[in-house]
C-alpha cells in the first residue's frame, strides 16, 4: 500500500504553501549599459557610481553571461512568458497597432493566449505587483497587466514617456499622456499623479506651487508603498514585485541636483546618463533599506538585470556605453542596443537577497543564462508547474525557459543551458513590423551571427566606443558602422565570445575546422527557422489603429489606454 501512495505523490506532489517561499523582488533596469556599473569599471578611483548595486552584488551572484534581446518590448515579452523572443515577439512596434485578421497575435507585445509569470505566482498564492514600464501590449483588456496575473500596477504602456510630463506620441497633433494606475479600487489613467503644465527638465521648480515630481521618484514611491503595505501577518502570501524601471531609457532627463554631482563631465549626454545611473542606484538603495526595515530582506530573492545593452546609436543623441572591464578584456562589448553584437544582448545582471544560500554569495557564474529562464526558475522555486496549457490549446509555441535553480543554489555546477538562439527581425527600422528571423546562435563558447537578408545580411554598430563615450571630440556614429554577417565563411561572423568578448577576431574563415563549425551552426539556424509550429512565431502586428486615438480623446481624457 505504501508504494502506491509514494507513486501517487510522485505523480502529483503535494506542495505546502507557506513562508518557505521567498518574497521575489525583480528589478529590471532599462537600457543600462555594460559600462555603467561598478564591477565593469577599472577607473573608479575614489568615486563609486553604483555602490548600492555593488553591495547587492557582493552578497549575491554575478551573472556574467546573462543574455536578453537587443531591445525593449521583445525582452519584456520574453521575461513575462518564459519564451525566447522568437517564440513570442521580436517586434518593437508601438502599442496602438492592430490586425483584425488575427485576434490572438495581431497586436503589439504578448499574444492574448499566453500565460505570464505573475499568473503562475498567483497560483502559488503570491501578491503580484508591477510598477513601471509595461510595453508588452495595450490594445485589449487581455493585454492589461491584470489579465497577465498582476494584482496592482502603476506605470505606463509605451516604450518610454517624458519623465516630467508623462507624455509620449501625439493624437491629431496633441501630446498624449501615458500613466496608469490599477488596484482593487481603481483602474484608470493616473490623473491624480500628473505634474503641472510647466514642469520640465528645464523648469524643475515651477512657480505657484505647481506639482513637479520626477517620474522615477513617483514610481519608486509606489514600489516602497507596495512593500510597506504588504501583509506580513499572512506568511502564506509572499510578495512578488516586478519593478520595471524607467531609468535609464531616453529621454535623457534627471533632477538637476544629480547633474550637479558630476561637474567634471563636459559632454551633456554622458553627464545626464551618469546622473541617471546614480539616481537609479540611490533608488535601489532606498528599496533595499525598506526591505530590511520591514525584516523582509532575509526571505527575499532579488533579481536585477538590464533589458538590453546601452543605447549608442547616434552621436549627440544617446549617453549609453558598453565599454568596460570584464573577465578577459578591458574594452568591454561591441555595439549596443538594437545590435546583436554582445553590447546589445549580453546584459548586466545578478541574483541577490537573503534567501540566497550563503555559499553562493559573492560568487560569479559564466554559465549561459537568458532572461526568459527566470520563468521556469521562479516556478520551480515556488513549486509550480509552468506548462502553458492555455497557449497550447490555440497552437502557440510552448515556453523554452530552463530552470536554473540547481545552478544558482549551488546544488549542481553543470551548466543547465548550452545553447542560445538569437532573435532577429526583417524590419528595416527598429520600431517597424517584419518577419521573425533566427539571427544567430551561441553554442558553448562559440557565437555565430547571421544578418537579416532584408538588410543585406548586415549587423549594425560594429564598434567599440572607448571608456569615456560620448565625449566632446569623438565624431563616431555607431549606426553608420555595419558588419556583413552572411552565409559563406568569407563573409561569416563566428566568434569565441569567452576568449574574445569584444568579438574582434572573426573565426569563420580561419581554417577548415572553423569553416565546418560555421556550416554546422548555420544548419542549426536554418532548422530552427523552419520550425514555425513550436519555435518561430511570426504574426502580422498590423498598422496603427485609429481607435487608439479615438479612445484617448473620447474615453481617457488625453491618456493612452486599451482601445478595442
Amino acid at each position: 500500500m505504501n508504494w502506491i501512495i509514494l507513486f501517487l505523490l510522485l505523480l502529483h506532489p503535494i506542495r505546502s504553501i507557506n513562508n518557505t517561499n521567498p518574497h521575489i523582488i525583480y528589478i529590471l533596469a532599462d537600457d543600462l549599459g555594460w559600462r555603467y556599473v561598478d564591477w565593469h569599471r577599472t577607473d573608479l578611483k575614489n568615486q563609486s557610481l553604483t555602490p548600492n548595486l555593488h553591495s547587492l552584488l557582493k552578497n549575491g551572484i554575478e551573472l556574467d553571461r546573462l543574455y536578453s534581446f537587443k531591445y525593449c518590448s521583445p525582452s519584456r515579452s520574453a521575461i513575462q512568458t518564459g519564451r525566447n523572443p522568437i517564440s513570442v515577439n521580436v517586434q518593437n512596434v508601438v502599442p496602438e497597432v492592430s490586425n483584425s485578421q488575427d485576434k490572438i497575435g495581431g497586436w503589439q507585445g504578448i499574444p492574448t493566449e499566453m500565460t505570464g509569470i505573475a499568473t503562475i505566482l498567483q497560483r502559488a498564492n503570491y501578491s503580484t505587483n508591477i510598477v513601471g514600464k509595461w510595453d508588452v501590449g495595450m490594445a485589449t483588456d487581455k493585454h492589461h497587466p491584470r489579465a497577465r496575473g498582476y494584482d496592482t500596477w502603476t506605470g505606463y504602456w509605451h516604450h518610454a514617456n517624458d519623465y516630467w510630463q508623462h507624455t509620449v506620441e501625439t493624437c491629431n497633433g496633441t501630446a498624449v499622456y501615458d500613466l496608469w494606475q490599477y488596484n482593487s479600487t481603481y483602474d484608470a489613467p493616473a490623473f491624480h499623479l500628473s505634474n503641472g503644465k510647466s514642469c520640465s527638465q528645464n523648469n524643475q521648480t515651477p512657480p505657484n506651487n505647481e506639482t513637479c515630481i520626477y517620474e522615477e521618484q513617483l514610481l519608486t514611491e509606489h514600489v516602497i508603498e507596495r512593500i510597506q503595505q504588504h501583509d506580513l501577518t499572512n506568511t502564506a502570501r509572499p510578495l512578488f514585485l516586478f519593478w520595471s524601471m524607467h531609468l535609464v531609457h531616453m529621454p535623457l532627463q534627471v533632477p538637476t541636483k544629480y547633474l550637479d554631482r558630476f561637474p567634471n563631465i563636459e559632454n551633456v549626454q554622458r553627464k545626464k546618463m551618469t546622473a541617471m545611473v546614480s539616481y537609479l542606484d540611490d533608488d535601489v538603495g532606498k528599496v533595499i533599506d525598506v526591505l530590511k526595515t520591514r525584516k523582509m530582506y532575509n526571505n527575499s530573492l532579488i533579481i536585477f538585470h538590464a533589458d538590453n545593452g546601452g543605447e549608442i546609436m547616434g552621436a549627440g543623441l544617446c549617453g549609453g556605453n558598453n565599454w568596460g572591464f570584464n573577465s578577459m578584456d578591458d574594452r568591454g562589448l561591441r555595439g549596443g542596443k538594437f545590435s546583436n553584437f554582445e553590447g546589445g544582448i549580453r546584459v548586466n545582471g545578478m541574483l541577490s537577497g537573503g534567501y540566497l544560500l550563503k555559499k553562493m554569495r559573492g560568487t560569479r557564474l559564466d554559465s549561459l543564462i537568458t532572461v526568459w529562464d527566470w520563468y521556469a526558475t521562479l516556478s520551480a522555486i515556488t513549486g509550480m508547474d509552468c506548462t502553458d496549457h492555455k497557449a497550447a490549446k490555440v497552437g502557440l509555441p510552448p515556453h523554452d525557459s530552463i530552470n536554473q535553480w540547481a545552478l544558482l543554489s549551488g546544488r549542481n555546477t553543470t551548466a543547465q543551458r548550452t545553447e542560445i538562439i538569437i532573435g532577429e527581425t526583417s524590419a528595416l527600422s527598429p520600431n517597424a513590423d517584419g518577419n521573425t528571423l533566427v539571427g544567430g546562435i551561441i553554442q558553448g563558447k562559440m557565437k555565430l551571427l547571421l544578418g537579416a537578408p532584408d538588410r543585406l545580411h548586415t549587423i549594425n554598430q560594429n564598434v567599440l566606443t572607448g571608456p569615456n563615450w560620448p565625449n566632446m571630440t569623438s565624431h563616431l556614429v555607431p549606426l553608420l558602422h555595419l558588419k556583413t554577417c552572411g552565409r559563406i565563411p568569407k563573409h561569416g561572423c563566428l566568434y569565441d565570445v569567452f576568449d574574445d568578448p569584444t568579438e574582434s577576431i572573426n573565426l569563420a574563415n580561419k581554417n577548415a575546422s572553423m569553416q565546418n563549425l560555421f556550416f554546422k551552426l548555420l544548419k542549426i539556424i536554418d532548422t530552427k527557422q523552419k520550425d514555425t509550429k513550436d519555435f518561430v512565431y511570426s504574426p502580422v502586428r498590423g498598422p496603427v489603429d485609429p481607435r487608439a486615438c479615438s479612445a484617448v480623446e473620447k474615453k481617457y481624457a488625453g491618456y493612452w489606454g486599451t482601445f478595442v
